[in-house]
């Protein structure tokens, strides 16, 4: 499974991250991202967040105002199944080799956009990480930092296997 980082995000706080030429992906994340939350967002089992491209598309085409960037990911995603991906699974993107850690819970932050999104991209299934949801994969999946290394828009993202 592989597809392509079709942009790197990320901000001083808050939503939305904007787009950048290239990053760094540290051990807590990408070098100059932040986090409005820290207690909530943040830290080494949350250092990345990545969504799907297709997914933003999919829900700006049902009229949320929705872009790159605007659900707080750092990275966007197109081609990899993000329906398939599971906790354990290691990706590589770019030079940096990340594992997925859990499903994120959509915060209030996203009201800005409608409050009927969360309920769009997550359900009571992805709460208790069950991969079975239709939503699974659809609020983002955060990752820990398992090598550093850049991302670049272009980049590959590819499943490199899983630990279990």
């Amino acid at each position: 499974m592989e597809g392509r980082i079709v942009q790197v995000n990320i901000s001083p706080g808050g939503l939305p991250k904007r787009s950048i030429a290239e990053g760094w992906v540290g051990p807590l994340g990408i070098e100059g991202d932040g986090h409005a939350h820290p207690a909530i967002h943040g830290g080494p089992n949350k250092a990345i967040l990545l969504i799907a491209a297709e997914v933003v598309d999919a829900l700006a085409a049902r009229g949320y105002p929705l872009f790159y960037g605007a659900m707080g990911e750092n990275l966007t995603t197109r081609g990899i199944a993000v329906r398939d991906l599971r906790i354990g699974d290691q990706v590589r993107a770019g030079g940096a080799l990340l594992e997925i850690t859990q499903p994120r819970g959509p915060c209030s932050a996203l009201d800005i956009y409608s409050e009927s999104l969360k309920r769009e991209i997550y359900d009571a299934l992805v709460k208790r990480r069950d991969p079975s949801s239709p939503r699974w994969g659809m609020s983002g999946l955060y990752c820990s930092v398992v090598r550093p290394g850049p991302v670049r828009p272009g980049d590959a993202i590819a499943l490199t296997g899983a630990l279990a």
